[in-house]
């Protein structure tokens, strides 16, 4: 696999910021690895951080690339800060970087593919809001969503601590006005569907044990409620923790529907 870090200047921010791209590579000579390769453009996994961590984080905490080295899978991973992957109230437009110019910037950089067969969104805790509001957001982009341990339901009161409070309200103003907006997750799902758009494979995961746990239960009914399928996995006594989500980003990357070759 290509390791690269990249710095950049965000015209959505107004600043410099930075994402860790693993690209594939054709290798036998690393041990451990059996690296896919071609000339691309690669099918492309963005995956998102939570609220205490950064671009880094994947790397650092799980083997996220020994696990993508035989799919000839790019994964892209940004640093947003502790934005909640939204055009903040009192901060940059998140969101907007996300989901326009980060695109944009990596596909000019790297021979990704913007084929919506071959690009998928997933992360964790925030990044996991994030994954599922991207997928839901542009259906026409994303083939398939996923969240681990997410705040999927940010609508609903949660026992949460403080800092992710003050980080709610940095990032949206008033949670209790989120209901039925555009950072609602529940609102936009039954828009996806009550436009009959075009519809993600979505899947989400969450320890019984997490603090997240109620949030995730809340989707995932009214998912239910709507008739939206997603593929649902819970774990007894599991809380919020970097051996979980690596065991699940794992499974993730089994689940995701990956058919062509790269560049096919």
């Amino acid at each position: 696999m290509a390791l690269l870090d990249c710095q950049f200047f965000s015209e959505s921010l107004g600043l410099n910021t930075a994402m860790t791209v693993i690209l594939p590579q054709a290798t036998t000579s690393q041990i451990g690895l059996e690296g896919k390769g071609g000339g691309g453009p690669y099918p492309t996994l963005w995956l998102l951080h939570g609220l205490s961590d950064d671009h880094t984080i994947w790397l650092r905490r799980t083997a996220i690339e020994r696990y993508v080295a035989p799919m000839g899978l790019a994964v892209v991973m940004p640093n947003v800060h502790r934005s909640f992957y939204a055009d903040m109230v009192h901060g940059g437009k998140y969101f907007t970087f996300l989901t326009e110019e980060l695109p944009r910037i990596a596909r000019s950089f790297f021979p990704l593919s913007d084929k919506r067969e071959d690009n998928f969104v997933a992360g964790l805790s925030m990044g996991g809001y994030g994954a599922f509001r991207t997928a839901l957001t542009f259906p026409e982009r994303y083939a398939a969503g996923a969240s681990l341990s997410g705040a999927v339901n940010r609508a609903i009161d949660g026992d949460e601590p403080t800092d992710r409070n003050d980080a709610l309200r940095l990032a949206f103003g008033n949670v209790d006005n989120l209901r039925g907006t555009p950072n609602d997750l529940l609102h936009l799902a039954s828009q996806l569907v009550e436009r009959g758009a075009d519809r993600p494979a979505l899947y989400q995961c969450c320890g019984t044990a997490d603090f997240l746990y109620d949030q995730n239960q809340s989707f995932l009914n009214h998912m239910k409620t709507i008739g939206l399928d997603v593929l649902y996995e819970e774990h007894e006594g599991v809380e919020h923790t970097w051996d979980y989500w690596d065991r699940q980003i794992h499974r993730v990357l089994k689940w995701l529907p990956m058919d062509a070759e790269p560049g096919a």
